[in-house]
């Protein structure tokens, strides 16, 4: 076990991990087969480290938490014959990620093994002490998407934290980040817009796995746990998700299909405004409508944009009744569709159909108001980090504030150099 920088507490990495195992050569002319990429909880399982056999463990989980063949890694901690699972722990969407956005999440039981489901996103979304009395070592294994605002970072972050002031160990089981860890879009969250759904300055895109944020976030914002990364076996940065062999899991009930994954970096922003980012669709975060939205029109100017990796088509968008924004109408609408995921910017496309939408039905188009849990931030500021999209949208500075993005986005990369686990 090798030590290296990137924590105020010891941080450990299982350097096995990182061996590329090579994939079988198909014949001449063959399609050849997918890399095999092995997730760190198949790493972990195969050796665990020394200090943890007959530890307590406290996983943190949800549905997204599966080895290759499928299996649960609730059911494989419990099989394995030197490791002790005692608790399991669950945030938005529950442990079967089924539940809707923001429903509050009860704590339980666990069917399949009988182990007590304490909630992080209920009455609480940091695990109190009396939660952890059973864990000696508190344990992360979630699949991320790579996206600043989905909420699965913040709850890592904030169990990190409980770790630390009990003075036990904390271990993420590193996954893929499913979008690749090239590519980094967007400003950087500024301190004051920090929420759950973005606590500290990286990117909208931040081409980091959940390991490599773990880390990161430990030293440079002065966590202090006792952080061990298990890291993900032959994964390469260039590599996107189907490329590794792994099972694709809607990491979400919303986002179901990569392409949604991939656009959800930037559409996620739609949430910030009175129109319909598909939720209640059969394309969530793929697509956008609203009753009074021209679609015809509005396509027709987002395409002669040129922008790259995707095109746009006029479409009706059916609602289902329980969906938040016009559930139960047939509004008309606009579909994006990647034809180049290589090119794809998603957070500069959702920022251009943010504003060419306002540009052409000012008196319609609309910022949503703010929420309970940050009474005095609009949703649009919570959701960008910042409140200057919103104001140069407003002010029609739009492209000078696009233009600030690339001195963020060469900050980003210069910081999380220290940090990162793969090539």
């Amino acid at each position: 076990m090798k030590r290296t920088a990137g924590s105020r507490g010891p941080i450990s990495v299982l350097w096995s991990a990182l061996l590329v195992v090579p994939a079988a050569c198909g014949g001449l002319g063959s399609t050849p087969p997918a890399p095999q990429v092995r997730p760190g909880l198949e790493v972990f399982l195969a050796e665990p480290p020394a200090w943890i056999v007959g530890k307590r463990i406290g996983l943190i989980t949800n549905h997204t938490g599966i080895d290759l063949a499928g299996r649960r890694n609730i059911d494989r901690i419990m099989a394995h014959p030197e490791l002790k699972l005692t608790t399991l722990f669950a945030f938005e969407h529950g442990l079967r990620g089924v539940a809707p956005p923001g429903a509050k999440i009860d704590s339980g039981t666990d069917e399949a093994t009988g182990l007590p489901v304490h909630s992080l996103y209920g009455e609480v979304r940091k695990p109190t002490p009396e939660m952890l009395r059973d864990v000696d070592v508190l344990m992360y294994d979630v699949q991320d998407i790579g996206a600043r605002p989905y909420t699965r970072v913040s709850t890592m972050v904030l169990s990190m934290q409980a770790a630390a002031e009990k003075g036990i160990p904390f271990v993420v089981l590193d996954r893929p980040n499913p979008l690749g860890g090239v590519e980094v879009e967007g400003n950087l969250l500024e301190p004051a817009f920090a929420s759950f759904v973005g606590m500290y300055p990286i990117p909208l895109r931040h081409g980091m796995t959940v390991g490599e944020l773990a880390r990161m976030y430990n030293r440079e914002h002065g966590i202090g746990a006792e952080l061990t990364v298990i890291p993900v076996a032959g994964w390469k940065r260039d590599m996107w998700l189907p490329e590794t062999g792994m099972p694709w899991v809607g990491t979400s009930p919303n986002i179901q299909r990569m392409d949604a994954g991939l656009l959800y970096p930037g559409t996620v922003l739609l949430e910030g405004t009175n129109l319909s980012e598909g939720r209640g669709t059969r394309f969530p975060f793929e697509q956008t409508g609203a009753p009074w939205l021209r679609a015809a029109e509005v396509a027709d100017s987002m395409n002669a944009l040129g922008l790259p990796g995707v095109r746009f088509e006029a479409i009706e968008m059916e609602i289902a009744p329980d969906a938040g924004k016009y559930g139960g109408q047939t509004v008309p609408a606009v579909r994006i569709l990647v034809i180049d995921r290589d090119r794809v910017r998603p957070v500069l496309t959702a920022v251009r159909l943010i504003d060419v939408i306002r540009r052409l039905h000012p008196d319609d188009f609309a910022w949503r108001g703010a929420n309970q849990r940050e009474p005095t931030m609009l949703t649009i500021d919570r959701l960008a980090g910042t409140d200057r999209l919103r104001k140069s949208i407003e002010a029609g500075t739009l492209e000078e504030y696009l233009e600030s993005w690339a001195a963020d986005e060469a900050r980003h990369r210069a910081i999380r150099a220290a940090y990162l686990l793969y090539d």
